[in-house]
């Protein structure tokens, strides 16, 4: 198949688009470069650099060759920035989606797998979480993802678009086999801010709170291997291309990591003594959010592989170091 990747060169990009060359196909990477890198551009794969708030640049590379599907992977996703600047977000994300899906009707594509994430759930209700949890984020990059969702609905109804739309938890780790090298700019998750403090980069890893009821007293979250990730999307994509329908799934490991489990894990493997301190818990943290993948399980015969927190630390230190 030809494939357009829009985000291919990003941190969770790099990785679909090396499971995508993996089994043969066709890639063309479209990127911006603003948290992409070229390094995670692979031989064989055409590049584009553009932006997806750029209307006629985004028309121009989906009417360069025809293309089987799109994966679209490139949104703002701090979701602390996004209560601050909520217009750089529905601009990004919101609008520059928009293009992207008019392109697609343009060019007469009719398959599009989409990044979302956990982040349309908001406060969980109930653990583990599912597909029919309430949807009701609590920060507004989850809104934006959310609106996406709805736009997908419509297009499907409107236009005949198939999607896939991945709900991601908690995306973490390196490529299993070495191959994806590139560090992603001014991480804000766990693990990689574990592994800046590791190596120097970062003087101290704060710890939001340690008086949660958990095993611990630190939060525990829901960790999926950037390889498990990316192999749903060629597991998702194959879905809907052959059944013809749209799908909306949960993409997480089911198993819960505290800070202090990862921590000490990244201690163990580094042989690193990495300094953290206790401050306050970050406003609207829950205690524990796990998901429930077992719809990706059913539908696509999809489940986590690597999302042990051995894994998750080992193959970030190998990269890091």
């Amino acid at each position: 198949m030809n494939i357009l990747v829009i985000g291919g060169a990003g941190y969770i990009g790099s990785h679909v688009v090396k499971a995508l060359l993996d089994r043969g196909e066709n890639i063309t990477v479209f990127d911006n470069l603003s948290s992409g890198l070229r390094e995670n551009i692979f031989p064989g794969t055409e590049f584009v650099q553009g932006d997806i708030l750029d209307k006629d640049k985004v028309f121009e590379v989906m009417g360069r060759q025809t293309y089987d599907a799109v994966i679209h992977l490139a949104a703002l996703k701090a979701a602390g920035e996004s209560m601050e600047l909520p217009e750089k977000y529905a601009e990004n994300n919101i609008s520059g989606t928009i293009n992207i899906l008019n392109g697609i009707t343009e060019s007469g594509i009719d398959s599009l797998v989409f990044s979302s994430s956990a982040a349309v759930y908001g406060e969980p209700e109930y653990i583990p979480v599912d597909e029919a949890h309430p949807t009701n984020p609590a920060n507004f990059y989850g809104f934006t993802k959310l609106e996406i969702e709805r736009l997908l609905r419509w297009y499907e109804s409107l236009k005949g678009l198939r999607f896939a739309a991945l709900r991601y938890f908690n995306a973490a780790g390196y490529d299993v086999n070495g191959v994806v090298r590139g560090l992603e700019r001014n991480p804000a998750n766990l693990l990689p801010v574990i592994m800046e403090t590791a190596v120097g980069k970062r003087d101290i890893l704060q710890i939001f709170g340690d008086d949660y009821e958990t095993r611990d007293g630190t939060g525990i979250r829901d960790y999926i291997h950037v390889t498990d990730l990316a192999e749903a999307h060629v597991l998702a994509l194959d879905y809907i291309k052959e059944k013809k329908r749209s799908l909306t799934v949960n993409l997480g490991s089911e198993e819960g990591i505290s800070v202090l489990e990862m921590l000490e894990t990244a201690k163990t493997i580094s042989g690193k003594e990495i300094p953290s301190k206790i401050v306050g818990r970050r406003e609207g943290d829950p205690a524990l959010l796990i998901a429930s993948s077992q719809k990706a399980g059913k539908l696509l015969g999809w489940h986590a592989r690597y999302s042990d927190v051995e894994t998750l630390v080992r193959t970030s230190w190998e990269v890091y170091k």
